[in-house]
């Protein structure tokens, strides 16, 4: 730990770099609101929300927001089941079929496939998603959901679509962002005996005082209206289903807003969840502290450190992968003055945020702007600027 940190910070210059930043970005129309709060030792050296949550409504963004959260869902999911297996209820080797008996899918050749629960953590057990798929590939021709659309599948339904599939490699061989987060969560609700809501909220949400976090929105007046990032400005995501082809040459993003008041729709540990940046910020700076009330930290270290070897990434150079997100393994590789270490990730409905174990620093940027707010160039800005303010 650096501890020393503190005393480099000028406080009024970090905050101006923040702002500069973000007030730029609102300005040229690249995102319609945000809720950012930035953490360094323990103390809040920045919280501020800006823009509009409701544009459409002149709703403004308030602090205690609540966003869909997408992908910032799996490191939810991930500490609960990081927190089962502190109790010994659940182990890293364990096979998946020995929770899940029907989820047992099988290898280009046919062949039936061994999946445990760390390939399910660490994204190595032979999955992807639908929206990096083609058109009309495996996952569209079985009728696999994503998490993000608006259906009225069950999750145990979703799961015998996907073990229909076949793997796309041998678990362990590869590794590839999947929709491996939502079989996690169907283990962590059979390990619990009750609904992956249930157990997320008993194991992480409610031990930490996350109130505002859950599969559906504890509050819809205070829920953001969600847009995509276009040309002149952000433009409004329908409220039934929108596709959004994010990356060239696949099937893209199918997001239904809605589902995040839908009390129907299964819970998705991938992409699922709903929640506040207060909340996200409480779990982050918990995992940086060592991990108490939640496991020990032993665990925590299992969880923020690479566990992938020298697997490559696609879309993050640099970077390893440990038990639900990634975790940097070359600042130079990765074009980041963030430190060796830090453990990062966003979400589709655009957010960021990470975490420098080295110079305790939490970050999250919440914002209702997909994609510039998960991985565009805001992102870039507003981690350079917050270096920047440690640095001057």
């Amino acid at each position: 730990m650096n501890k020393n940190v503190s005393n480099l910070i000028n406080s009024d210059l970090l905050q101006a770099r923040i702002d500069e930043v973000i007030e730029r970005t609102l300005s040229e129309k690249r995102l319609v609101g945000a809720v950012l709060k930035v953490a360094i030792q323990g103390t809040e050296y920045y919280s501020r929300a800006l823009g509009y949550a409701d544009r459409e409504k002149n709703r403004h963004m308030q602090e205690n927001t609540l966003f869909r959260l997408a992908s910032v869902s799996k490191p939810i999911v991930s500490t609960a089941a990081l927190v089962l297996l502190s109790q010994g209820r659940l182990h890293l080797d364990d096979h998946v079929d020995k929770w899940l008996p029907d989820f047992r899918p099988r290898l280009q050749s046919g062949e039936l496939a061994t999946v445990t629960i760390q390939n399910l953590l660490t994204h190595t057990a032979g999955l992807t998603y639908r929206f990096f798929q083609k058109e009309q590939d495996s996952y569209e021709q079985a009728g696999v959901s994503d998490g993000m659309d608006q259906t009225d599948i069950t999750l145990e339904e979703n799961l015998r679509r996907l073990a229909s599939a076949p793997l796309l490699y041998t678990p362990g061989m590869e590794w590839k962002y999947s929709i491996a987060t939502d079989v996690l969560g169907a283990v962590i609700a059979k390990v619990t005996e009750t609904t992956l809501s249930e157990a997320v909220r008993s194991l992480v949400t409610e031990p930490l005082g996350m109130q505002d976090t859950g599969f559906i929105a504890v509050n819809p007046e205070r829920l953001s209206a969600a847009y995509a990032n276009d040309t002149p400005e952000p433009r409004r995501l329908r409220d039934d289903l929108d596709t959004n082809p994010f990356v060239e040459g696949t099937a893209g993003f199918r997001l239904s807003p809605m589902r995040a008041l839908d009390n129907r729709a299964y819970q998705s540990g991938g992409a699922g969840m709903v929640g506040s940046a207060g909340d996200f910020l409480q779990l982050l700076e918990t995992l940086r502290k060592g991990g108490a009330p939640l496991m020990s930290e032993s665990w925590v270290h299992k969880m923020t450190t690479n566990q992938i070897g020298d697997l490559p990434m696609a879309y993050w150079p640099g970077r390893g992968f440990g038990l639900g997100f990634t975790v940097l393994k070359d600042p130079v590789a990765a074009a980041t003055s963030e430190s060796l270490g830090t453990w990062r990730m966003g979400g589709t409905y655009g957010h960021s945020w990470f975490v420098d174990p080295v110079k305790q620093i939490s970050v999250v940027a919440f914002t209702n702007t997909a994609l510039e707010g998960m991985s565009g160039q805001f992102t870039v800005d507003l981690c350079e600027a917050i270096y920047e303010g440690i640095r001057s």
